[in-house]
């Protein structure tokens, strides 16, 4: 290894968007409602596992979460879009509608911002497929190896 591989950032990308572009309608609840795809870049030596966050900050009264992976085995480096088979091991944590999966963007009124947050880990997380945002920060307190970060806007096309 060579010392510019060492100072490649750990990164996120999708070829559906641009890191702080708009988002495409067939990924949000006014379109088909699936994930985009997503693929990251030089994760840091030693990582276990990875933590996949969507959420939207902007959205009234609290920030929320549209999709949870984890446990996402080091060995993976993509998703494809939407995915139905998760990399074995994967669980899928609880979003803001109570349940598991992804949710698109769908924003009550003006444009929100969407952020896709990949934790690389030291660790795989002892925790049952179902659980929350707070439960998974808080099994990941001190297993956080780095962060990547991938953020597109969305704002509902119909009135």
């Amino acid at each position: 290894m060579v010392a510019a591989d060492i100072l490649k950032p750990f990164t996120l990308s999708s070829s559906a968007f641009i890191h702080e572009t708009d988002i495409q309608s067939q990924y949000t609840c006014e379109g088909k409602d699936v994930s985009p795809s997503l693929k990251w870049e030089n994760p840091p030596a030693g990582t276990k596992s990875y933590v996949l966050i969507m959420d939207d900050p902007d959205a009234p009264g609290k920030t929320w979460v549209h999709w949870i992976l984890f446990n996402i085995p080091a060995s993976i480096l993509a998703l494809e879009e939407n995915i139905k088979n998760l990399p074995s091991g994967t669980k899928e944590g609880q979003n803001s509608w109570e349940k598991t999966g992804y949710g698109g963007p769908c924003p009550p009124s003006g444009k929100h911002r969407y952020y896709f947050k990949l934790y690389a880990l030291d660790t795989v997380l002892a925790l049952d497929a179902g659980v929350s945002k707070a439960e998974i920060g808080s099994a990941m307190d001190g297993h956080i190896l780095a962060k990547a970060e991938l953020m597109g806007y969305y704002q509902k096309k119909k009135i």
